[in-house]
């Protein structure tokens, strides 16, 4: 399974990647496709793609924790790396705000 997510994309990506691909929100395509066609597919998205595009995509793997992250151009999420674990940060906390979440922990 292969999900890409894009700020956005060329119109002729677009449309190349609606032949394997369902789009069930602009910008927004999921697939079942099999492993060595998502490698490929992966591979043409890096090549095709300008930084602008902003490309996040989710690849199904065999081992675990059973999914890859890639991270293609300018996107607005940060992918991290904790013990081989792939995690996208949501919200950078700033010094301060680590302080006091870091004290709260402590109290209970």
């Amino acid at each position: 399974m292969l999900v890409v997510i894009a700020n956005d994309l060329p119109p002729a990506v677009r449309g190349r990647m609606k032949l394997w691909f369902i789009e069930p929100r602009p910008n927004i395509f999921v697939s079942g496709i099999k492993d060595s066609v998502a490698d490929t597919v992966v591979t043409y998205l890096n090549k095709s793609c300008p930084p602008e595009s902003g490309l996040l995509i989710f690849q199904r793997i065999n081992r675990s924790p059973g999914y890859k992250i890639w991270g293609i151009g300018d996107h607005t999420k940060q992918i991290t790396d904790i013990d081989g674990l792939q995690l996208i940060i949501e919200k950078n906390l700033s010094s301060r705000e680590k302080t006091l979440y870091t004290a709260e922990q402590t109290l209970q």
